[in-house]
């Protein structure tokens, strides 16, 4: 059983995705931690609520240092001896170390098709792009920002009366089942990194 961290923001409904798949006894990880930048916020209710342990590292407390900041994420992930972390909605740009101390061990999903519309404004940049389809990807995070070799990607279509709420809600219903499974994926060792690239594996490790 993979010991899973996942890092969150907001609401928490990609956490509460990974918890729904991870309370089923084949599911190859277990939701080990939840860490939040934001005292308060609904992940770490959804946290609580399923009994698992949380830990609170906040911007200000590491004076805006992104470096002292990120260390002391590593700190909470490394006394729980996680290995594989997801970054569910988390809004605070990390420090290379967590990419050092985790290496192809970090995984991120984001509401666009990258390399399209990467940043904080993914759904209104296609909305004001005019495109006819965006999506989800989950890729391994690496030092830049919604970067890193992609492992899977999921279409959604765009409609010409769209709004960025109900085109999120839309991306957020592919989200939910796309990014558990694809972490799931990634503990079963069915991935391997190949430089940009992400390739199935011929025979997955067992876990």
């Amino acid at each position: 059983m993979v010991r899973l961290a996942v890092l969150a923001s907001g609401s928490g409904t990609n956490l509460g995705a990974l918890l729904e798949a991870a309370a089923d006894p084949g599911y190859p990880c277990d939701v080990s931690l939840v860490v939040s930048d934001v005292p308060g916020c609904g992940a770490l209710a959804r946290a609580d609520a399923a009994g698992v342990e949380t830990a609170v590292v906040t911007w200000a407390d590491h004076g805006g240092d992104r470096r002292a900041f990120t260390a002391a994420i590593v700190d909470e992930l490394r006394r729980r001896d996680v290995e594989l972390v997801a970054l569910a909605g988390f809004m605070r740009i990390l420090d290379a170390g967590i990419v050092d101390a985790y290496p192809n061990a970090i995984l991120n999903t984001h509401p666009s098709l990258l390399p399209a519309f990467r940043g904080a404004h993914a759904v209104n940049e296609a909305l004001d792009a005019g495109v006819k389809v965006t999506g989800v990807t989950v890729h391994v995070v690496d030092e830049k920002v919604d970067h890193g070799p992609i492992v899977a990607q999921a279409c959604v279509a765009v409609d010409d009366d769209d709004s960025p709420e109900t085109l999120h809600e839309r991306i957020k219903a592919v989200e939910h089942e796309l990014f558990p499974r694809v972490v799931a994926d990634w503990a079963r060792g069915t991935f391997a990194v190949e430089g940009t690239r992400v390739r199935r594996r011929a025979v997955a490790r067992r876990t």
